[in-house]
């Protein structure tokens, strides 16, 4: 591979953006606010939105939202660019300063280099009052975005199989859990966890069970000061139970071929009985139930299978933060798309996602949840910027497939070794980059 300034943006994490030479596209604190317009129908302007929901561009949907936002803002024109790899190909146009008006920030991009190429929001005392999430994208207390919803991890399952099997409550422990699946197996002919390994994303879902296990608001904290696989720790029975339900057996037959879409009307007829996703994914599962025929109603919504004092705990988590590119034009018409489409859209509650607005109440599918006394955590991420530079520089990838793939292999014996070792190879990674960065 030739190395150049394109393809270490293409593999850069984090601070490697600076590092690399590829400073180019860096904002200056010049025009670095992008203050809420006073009045819409002097904000004028084309802007283009980047977006990882190539399905909601395609069907029209984002079509119809700037045709709402339009009746406030008149002058505005909104086009969208719906990117399939949205990683991959955004943090390449970040080496330029055509990354869109307004984007959703890359994950690659470490949070203290924001203010380079995001324009500030305002102060995060003031937005705090009103949003979630805001401590996510704050440095040195300013706002460089918000998430225009949020969303919950759980196990997205269907009832229908579940009860065929004869479990009716949320099992409370991981080996009640393996015992469910075990059942499933053996009574139905429904695979009965689906790993999605092939599609990649869907195993860093799993790093999401941090704070669940120990119902800890601090947990973020606590990787940045700790070993993650510590014994007991979250992400350590996190994974021992991703390795025990694909170790016994409880998973399609072959992992490497398994279909993100084609897994969607899998669960909804049943032919699939269980994935760890999030609260997003649940309205996609019923509408490809509808699609198929089946009952939207038999898609269900549970918890990590661990309790702290009798209570099942569940993380509250941002999708993409939305952010104003600090070298766009239209700033104000950025800000102003942004503002409404968080407040105004009813996007949120059109994907049944929790919203980002304090005030609002939980979606219908955390209902089930609401009603089972499940905590619900904002997680503390002061220190999550921290986390980000030991999880690059470690090379471990807690929001990465890799691990979780070879996990899997290991697993299913595609590789040798032991679960125990791999795990403590992690942690050593881990905590040794802790100790080079003096954490």
């Amino acid at each position: 591979m030739h190395m150049n300034c394109r393809t270490v943006l293409a593999l850069a994490v984090g601070s490697a953006l600076l590092a690399s030479g590829c400073t180019g596209t860096a904002g200056t604190s010049k025009g670095a606010d992008a203050e809420a317009p006073d009045d819409p129908a002097e904000v004028t302007g084309t802007i283009t939105v980047l977006t990882h929901r190539t399905d909601l561009v395609q069907d029209g949907t984002m079509k119809k939202y700037a045709a709402e936002f339009n009746e406030t803002y008149p002058k505005v024109r909104v086009e969208f660019d719906g990117i399939t790899d949205y990683e991959g190909e955004v943090k390449i146009r970040m080496n330029t300063e055509n990354y869109g008006d307004v984007l959703m920030i890359p994950g690659v991009i470490e949070k203290k280099d924001y203010p380079r190429f995001f324009a500030s929001l305002g102060s995060q005392a003031e937005r705090s009052r009103k949003y979630r999430f805001t401590d996510y994208t704050t440095v040195e207390g300013k706002v460089y975005g918000q998430s225009p919803l949020g969303a919950v991890p759980g196990f997205v399952y269907n009832k229908k199989v579940w009860r065929e099997a004869g479990v009716t409550e949320w099992p409370k422990t991981p080996s009640e859990f393996l015992a469910a699946l075990k059942r499933i197996k053996s009574r139905t002919d429904a695979v009965p966890y689906y790993t999605n390994f092939k599609d990649m994303w869907p195993l860093t879902q799993w790093t999401q069970v941090n704070g669940s296990v120990s119902c800890d608001e601090q947990a973020t904290t606590k990787l940045a000061e700790g070993d993650p696989w510590a014994e007991g720790a979250d992400l350590r029975t996190a994974d021992t139970l991703l390795y025990d339900i694909v170790r016994q057996g409880l998973v399609e037959k072959d992992p490497t071929t398994t279909n993100w879409e084609a897994s969607k009307p899998k669960l909804a007829k049943g032919e699939i009985a269980t994935m760890w996703l999030g609260s997003w994914a649940v309205i996609q599962m019923r509408g490809a139930a509808k699609q198929a025929g089946a009952n939207p109603g038999d898609i269900g919504f549970m918890p990590f299978p661990a309790q702290k004092n009798g209570t099942f705990c569940a993380v509250a988590l941002p999708d993409y933060n939305q952010a104003v590119n600090i070298h766009s034009e239209h700033k104000a018409a950025a800000r102003a798309w942004i503002d409404w489409f968080t407040d105004k859209s009813g996007y949120a509650a059109d994907n049944l996602t929790l919203s980002p607005l304090k005030s609002a109440p939980l979606p219908d599918v955390l209902k089930p949840y609401e009603e089972a006394g499940v905590r619900i955590l904002d997680l503390d991420d002061t220190r999550g910027a921290e986390v980000k530079t030991i999880d690059n520089q470690s090379e471990v990838g807690i929001n990465k497939p890799d691990y979780r793939q070879d996990l899997v292999d290991l697993a299913r014996g595609a590789t040798k070794g032991g679960l125990d070792d791999f795990l403590d190879g992690l942690a050593k990674k881990w905590t040794g980059t802790q100790r080079s960065l003096g954490s």
